[in-house]
């Protein structure tokens, strides 16, 4: 009798080390009495013209203390390295317009034109994010890049 009194005393020890740790996590609460952060709203930070009533996209779009930069060309007669450089120049111009900069950068997509460009464009963009840079995607697109550009660059950036 005395160890069944022992076994029932501790499950009841246990149980109630339990409904406090459910407590103490907030576990047990209803979603009224937790208190979420409002979730920020998308900002559109930049409208290309156009003589449409709604743009086809948004040049740069703000969420929380992130924000994405849509892909940047260059339509100009050159070669990979002048496009690349040119391309990368925008892209520090509207991070910087927009609170971030180069080393925030998170993520950037590159679309190349050919890929035998891969290496004359990899020449240009060393370097060019910093010590550590972001991690990325290089693919050679199916058709070339939009616009006549050897490369499009899109990226996505911390903001502080």
């Amino acid at each position: 009798m005395n160890h069944l009194n022992n076994t029932t005393s501790r499950r009841s020890s246990l149980k109630k080390i339990g409904m406090v740790m459910i407590g103490a996590l907030g576990l047990g609460m209803s979603n009224k009495a937790i208190a979420k952060e409002p979730t920020p709203k998308k900002q559109v930070l930049d409208l290309p013209e156009t003589d449409q009533d709604i743009p086809l996209f948004s040049g740069a779009v703000r969420h929380g203390n992130t924000l994405y930069i849509a892909g940047k060309g260059a339509h100009f007669d050159g070669d990979i390295k002048a496009h690349t450089d040119h391309v990368l120049k925008e892209l520090q111009k509207e991070l910087e317009r927009n609170g971030s900069s180069m080393e925030q950068v998170l993520k950037v997509n590159v679309y190349l034109h050919d890929l035998e460009d891969y290496k004359g464009m990899n020449e240009v963009y060393r370097g060019r994010f910093g010590k550590n840079p972001p991690v990325r995607t290089t693919v050679a697109t199916y058709g070339g890049v939009p616009g006549k550009s050897l490369v499009e660059i899109d990226c996505i950036a911390a903001v502080d």
